[in-house]
């Protein structure tokens, strides 16, 4: 498959990379990491510039363009710090099934404050004793005349310290069999009474915030409701399909990135009177490295422009985030080896790639829940 960029595609990649390069300044990614704080600057100016919600119809505040073209911007940022990067595909993390499935009042209400830089979403759906299975919940939304009453709790959830609104899923029809078939996706503002926000201390992804949602006789109104009724499993998934071809971007960038350290590194650092990207041992792991990340790249591209074209497979979207994190994790890890003690250092920056990479493993799915994927739909088991 040809993957060339046209000339457009190529000016959007070429404007994600002058915009992280200007505006990514790595000692006020240090500071903030620091902080944990949010960067907020960094958001607005990403979405005057259209980098958030790149692929949202113009109608609701967006460029117009394919998931293509969103995962150039994805993976131009995260090259740079993924961090800050990540603000493009974290502010608008969850929208995406408003996009799909909600109601023309619910898009213009949520999805055009959101490309405007006015409101930040974010998506619950991992509870704390479910971990990656989305099967069954604990978390319900009870019918109670035209409102819905929300009790449970969802852990790991990105950006819910920051957002505006949560897209929930939740157990609205206790039972059903099996407990998929009766979930659904519901909006819920964070400034409504009942609920409970906390945050954890994280490896990585320091200035995104991750945190643990409680709700407790949370009250929204029926509107909020996303689509049908009992479907919000599927909704879901479908969203997930689409996020892991954006987590192949992100991942793809921070491999990028921590290798285009170490290649500096290895051109620059002299041991033992030579450069050490002299050496036969170093020069193996470059090679790997590079390898490996247009490996990652090209599953990517394809998974994308799959998805673009309206052919959904969840085999080749779990393959993407699955390799592609590995790859990451492992670009990282070498780039630290290469750079020795130096590589451990903030100051260079590969720690803290290592740190972002190793979290794209677990978020979305763990390697092992998309090798199941894969697995199954291998052996016929799911279709």
């Amino acid at each position: 498959m040809d993957f060339d960029l046209t000339s457009e595609q190529l000016s959007i990649q070429k404007a994600a990379r002058e915009f992280a390069e200007g505006e990514f300044d790595i000692d006020l990614v240090q500071e903030l990491e620091m902080k944990r704080e949010f960067p907020w600057e960094i958001w607005k100016k990403s979405c005057k510039l259209g980098f958030v919600g790149m692929d949202f119809p113009e109608e609701y505040g967006g460029q117009g363009y394919g998931l293509f073209e969103a995962i150039l911007v994805h993976e131009e940022f995260c090259r740079k710090a993924a961090t800050f990067g990540m603000v493009v595909s974290g502010v608008p993390f969850g929208s995406r099934i408003i996009l799909k499935n909600g109601t023309e009042e619910q898009k213009q209400k949520y999805l055009i404050p959101m490309t405007k830089g006015e409101m930040i979403s974010a998506g619950a759906f991992t509870e704390p004793d479910r971990g990656s299975d989305l099967t069954s919940l604990s978390t319900i939304a009870r019918k109670e005349g035209k409102d819905y009453i929300i009790n449970g709790t969802k852990t790991f959830t990105t950006m819910a310290g920051n957002a505006n609104f949560i897209i929930v899923l939740c157990q609205t029809d206790p039972e059903a069999k099996p407990g998929y078939k009766g979930q659904s996706s519901i909006i819920v503002e964070t400034d409504r009474k009942g609920i409970e926000i906390s945050k954890f201390e994280t490896m990585g992804w320091r200035t995104l915030g991750t945190t643990e949602v409680s709700f407790t006789d949370v009250r929204v109104p029926e509107e909020n409701l996303i689509g049908r009724e009992n479907r919000g499993f599927y909704q879901s998934l479908d969203f997930l399909n689409e996020y892991r071809a954006l987590v192949g971007a992100i991942a793809t960038g921070i491999a990028q990135g921590a290798f285009d350290r170490a290649l500096k590194y290895a051109k620059e650092r002299e041991a033992f009177g030579r450069k050490i990207g002299e050496f036969q041992a170093i020069q193996h792991k470059l090679a790997e490295m590079a390898t490996k990340i247009e490996t990652a790249r090209l599953l990517t591209y394809k998974a994308a422009h799959d998805l673009d074209k309206g052919v959904v497979d969840p085999k080749l979207c779990s393959m993407t985030k699955w390799f592609t994190a590995r790859v990451a994790a492992e670009v990282a890890d070498e780039a630290i080896e290469i750079l020795g003690g130096h590589g451990y250092m903030t100051e260079n920056e590969v720690e803290r790639f290592y740190r972002d990479a190793r979290a794209l493993e677990l978020v979305e799915g763990t390697r092992e829940i998309q090798k199941n994927t894969i697995a199954r739909i291998l052996l016929g088991k799911l279709r």
